[in-house]
């Protein structure tokens, strides 16, 4: 029997906050993951399901994009995997007697959690000018009006086609293609939100945006910095890859302003030693970061290695590098006080990992959003890289940089081309492969694309899978923004915030998911995606669809071009023929895409794409070489009384999927308004732990405001706060963002607390 979805929304009042966690997964996780897929499905439907998550013939998980072992588990997935999984093969439903009960008002006051609690979408729906309800359409009569709409723009780049992470490759590859006939490069994506800056920092230094380890390397390496990420939450796998490199002799220094679970001691569930025993400690070294001083970390790192100058590789720097003489002279002018201030770490600690540094030949850097998300964002990164570059910890076994991705195919939808602002050698292969100019002129990203619709010149807003009313910062702005468009269309499997924040007019047009079997003419097909070390593998749903009416990734897209191309007078291309058979899709890939040659005899099987860095250690610079780079440091300092805030998620969630309302490795239990705070910091401002606070930040364009957090007492850094988001996205402005990359500041949010 499957529990119903909650009937009420989330009551703040039941909020509890017990002791922290030390220690992450064991038993309790595996209790969780059942407890939590027993409420969404049959036990019979469990079992199915789970047994075919990660596995080759199976499908991947729709979290995060940690990558699979070669030597698999019965049970290769985590806690929150289980969670993903259970919401999507859930056995809910939204269907039209939903929508006919319920208002876009009365929605839009409910929370993401009770939203998502209520099932799968089951039908396309409209929602009319002037109208209060969704109601029943026809797949022909949606794509018509979408088709009508984008043809009657005055300009193809007045909208603007979102994407997230979870698309596969061949919806990628065909969701771009269909934009760019269309006649624009206005592709935002989820990316644009969390790793755009890691991109833009590699592609200068190394020449490839992406990381340049695998699991080996991690299992051979000898040091390993986990930076900015907590990854028993959010990456809970890379937990056993963690395990595995310390019993082979890995150090691990873990960085961050919040003491993180996952990072203390892991109980592998998979393991004996893991349920009923201590588990294995992880961390060598817990540096507690003050936010935003992660430049300054390896700042004052590569100052001392530059002071023991036989610690350098003098062999890889001459051969294989460029900019070092700047680098050195900017690192070496670095002051004492200065790193220090913007640490908030003692010398004597950055000294004792400098050592760790000094014995060890290989070096694995690795961090997420935590390093992401600031305004020096890629000048950090930057960083980072020169720090590897002096002992040449690129382009060697068990060495390098690892950006660990979030969504599960967030990094293989950049490669199939989601990105406004492609380069010139993929549009002109993509040019010569259909016979047609793609345009050039660089499209917008996620914060453009809100200014371009606050503003009234994006007029109808796409997205293929996400919430990006929930995912994007300035939520106000945002919300205001979208209400402006003409049109909103959301491909979805679940409700979720941005089908109540709508356009004139809205559509709905439900999605298969990863779980479930996608039969065309052609035959049951599957899709492949890329993981966060570009490993690219088949993905194969094996469940009955939630609905008749359902419709895939690559379907949806087909259909909407071939309608909206033919309206709008534009290139003609096969599109029916993409649908019956995805290996036609993946025919016209290998001739576009570098690296994916033979990919329809390969894509079953899987393969890794090539690497310069890490392959030869050769480097697709400007320079030809990897390059140091000379970043200037800025400590960021704010009033008295402020704190700095960073968002995070809770145990509970993925990214803006919230699958319940605990955080039991924080101790926090049935809520989510809450604010982590110093307890030094809080007897400074006369608070005390389960006061109520307003979160106010101030920016040069006004305060913003989110009301009503509990205040929890918590061993965070001096000057530092963390609450979750999307709550607190209403405290970023949309015009904070990251230098180059454009992502927005949801770690270095200056705000002050005021009691209720």
């Amino acid at each position: 029997m499957v529990a119903q979805p909650p009937s009420t929304d989330v009551d703040e009042r039941n909020l509890t906050v017990g002791p922290k966690k030390d220690q992450a997964a064991g038993l309790t996780a595996v209790v969780q993951s059942l407890r939590h897929a027993g409420r969404q499905m049959s036990a019979g439907r469990t079992l199915l399901t789970l047994a075919k998550v990660n596995q080759k013939d199976g499908f991947d998980c729709p979290g995060c994009a940690w990558p699979d072992p070669d030597h698999r588990s019965v049970a290769e997935f985590c806690e929150n995997g289980a969670k993903a999984v259970a919401e999507e093969a859930t056995e809910r439903r939204v269907d039209a007697d939903f929508f006919d009960a319920w208002s876009v008002v009365d929605l839009a006051d409910k929370s993401d959690y009770w939203l998502g609690q209520q099932g799968r979408l089951t039908e396309p729906m409209f929602l009319a000018r002037g109208a209060q309800h969704y109601r029943p359409i026809s797949w022909d009569a949606a794509f018509d009006l979408v088709a009508s709409e984008l043809a009657a723009l005055d300009d193809p780049n007045e909208a603007s086609f979102y994407t997230s992470g979870r698309t596969s490759n061949e919806a990628a590859f065909l969701y771009q293609l269909f934009v760019r006939a269309f006649g624009t490069n206005n592709l935002p994506d989820c990316s644009n939100m969390c790793h755009e800056s890691s991109g833009s920092a590699l592609v200068e230094t190394l020449g490839v945006g992406k990381g340049s380890v695998s699991l080996e390397d991690l299992y051979r390496a000898d040091l390993i910095f986990v930076v900015g990420q907590n990854p028993g939450t959010n990456h809970p796998r890379m937990l056993s890859a963690l395990e595995k490199a310390t019993k082979a002799g890995a150090s691990i220094v873990a960085v961050n302003p919040l003491p993180e679970a996952g990072l203390m001691r892991f109980k592998n569930p998979q393991k004996v030693s893991g349920v009923i025993g201590r588990g294995t400690a992880l961390a060598d070294e817990y540096a507690q970061i003050r936010l935003n001083g992660d430049l300054a970390l390896f700042r004052a790192l590569n100052r001392l290695l530059l002071e023991s100058e036989d610690a350098l590789d003098r062999a890889f720097i001459d051969e294989h590098t460029h900019g070092f003489d700047e680098f050195a002279e900017a690192t070496r002018a670095s002051e004492w006080p200065e790193l220090l201030e913007a640490t908030g770490l003692p010398r004597e600690q950055i000294e004792r990992i400098h050592q760790r540094v000094l014995g060890s030949e290989r070096i694995v850097v690795c961090w997420a959003m935590g390093l992401t998300q600031h305004k020096n964002s890629v000048p950090t990164i930057r960083e980072v890289v020169n720090f590897l570059l002096l002992r040449g910890n690129v382009g060697r076994p068990g060495a390098g940089v690892c950006p660990v991705r979030g969504h599960s195919n967030v990094q293989g939808d950049r490669t199939m081309g989601i990105y406004e602002k492609p380069s010139a050698a993929f549009l002109d292969a993509l040019g010569t492969e259909f016979g047609f100019a793609p345009p050039r002129e660089h499209g917008y990203d996620v914060v453009d694309s809100i200014r371009a619709m606050r503003d009234g010149v994006v007029k109808v807003f796409l997205a293929l899978g996400g919430n990006f009313v929930s995912a994007t910062p300035d939520t106000a702005v945002t919300e205001a923004a979208l209400r402006r468009t003409r049109l909103t269309v959301q491909v979805s499997t679940k409700l979720n915030r941005s089908h109540t924040i709508t356009g004139e007019q809205a559509l709905i047009l439900p999605t298969l998911g990863r779980t479930e079997v996608d039969r065309q003419a052609g035959g049951p097909q599957f899709v492949t995606v890329e993981d966060s070390m570009s490993a690219v593998h088949a993905s194969r749903g094996r469940l009955t669809p939630a609905s008749a009416q359902l419709r895939s990734e690559v379907a949806i897209v087909s259909a909407l071009a071939e309608r909206t191309l033919a309206k709008a007078r534009r290139v003609e291309l096969p599109w029916e023929e993409f649908t019956a058979d995805y290996d036609r899709i993946r025919e016209r890939i290998a001739r576009v895409v570098p690296g994916f040659e033979n990919f329809v005899e390969r894509a079953e099987e899987g393969f890794v794409l090539p690497h310069g860095p890490r392959d030869s250690r050769t480097f697709p610079t400007a320079t030809g070489k990897a390059n140091f780079t000379a970043n200037a440091l800025e400590v960021l300092r704010v009033p008295p009384g402020r704190l700095i805030l960073q968002t995070v998620r809770s145990h509970d969630q993925y990214n803006t999927t919230i699958y319940g309302l605990d955080d039991r490795y924080r101790g926090v239990r049935a809520g989510r308004r809450v604010v982590f705070v110093n307890p030094a910091d809080l007897a400074e401002r006369g608070i005390n732990d389960g006061d109520h606070v307003d979160l106010i930040s101030e920016y040069a364009d006004g305060e913003r405001v989110a009301e009503n957090f509990r205040v929890i007492a918590y061993d965070t850094a001096p000057g530092c706060a963390a609450a979750y988001f999307p709550e607190t996205n209403v405290l970023v402005p949309l015009d904070s963002t990251a230098e180059v990359s454009n992502t927005p500041v949801s770690k270095s949010v200056v705000v002050r607390l005021e009691r209720r």
